[in-house]
């Protein structure tokens, strides 16, 4: 009887360690409550990037980018890099046009707004994409 007594006081003795080795060593987690509106605020952005995408993808827009000295793939990492308020601007844009109408006028905008992505990322010193920009 004696002997479990002394059991069960030792194994309380580990347990009590343990509970509080883990209590100290584990962070503390927050949560909160996500409103409706955050999330669709939030689809409505990848919706929107993903719409830029698409638009990357049609052979229009791939024949121009080329034709500018642009790489088709490079186009879409750096519409990747664009924030949620570039791509909705973008979008807006490609709302705007008639159904059916010109997309010249979206097409040369996307392709300005990248050039002058690049551009901002040569003379930051990030990427080298046109010899004629000297950076830092």
């Amino acid at each position: 009887m004696h002997s479990l007594r002394q059991q069960r006081k030792s194994i309380a003795i580990l347990v009590i360690i343990a509970l509080g080795t883990f209590s100290i060593i584990s962070a503390p987690t927050h949560a909160a409550m996500i409103t409706t509106a955050e999330i669709l605020k939030q689809n409505q952005h990848d919706l929107a990037r993903k719409r830029v995408k698409i638009f990357f993808d049609r052979s229009e827009v791939q024949k121009h980018l080329a034709a500018w000295g642009v790489h088709p793939e490079e186009a879409k990492a750096r519409v990747d890099s664009l924030t949620d308020l570039e791509i909705e601007e973008i979008t807006a844009r490609l709302d705007q046009l008639p159904a059916g109408g010109d997309a010249l006028g979206t097409i040369v905008g996307a392709a300005l707004l990248i050039f002058i992505v690049l551009l901002i990322t040569d003379i930051l010193g990030l990427t080298d994409v046109f010899p004629f920009v000297n950076s830092r």
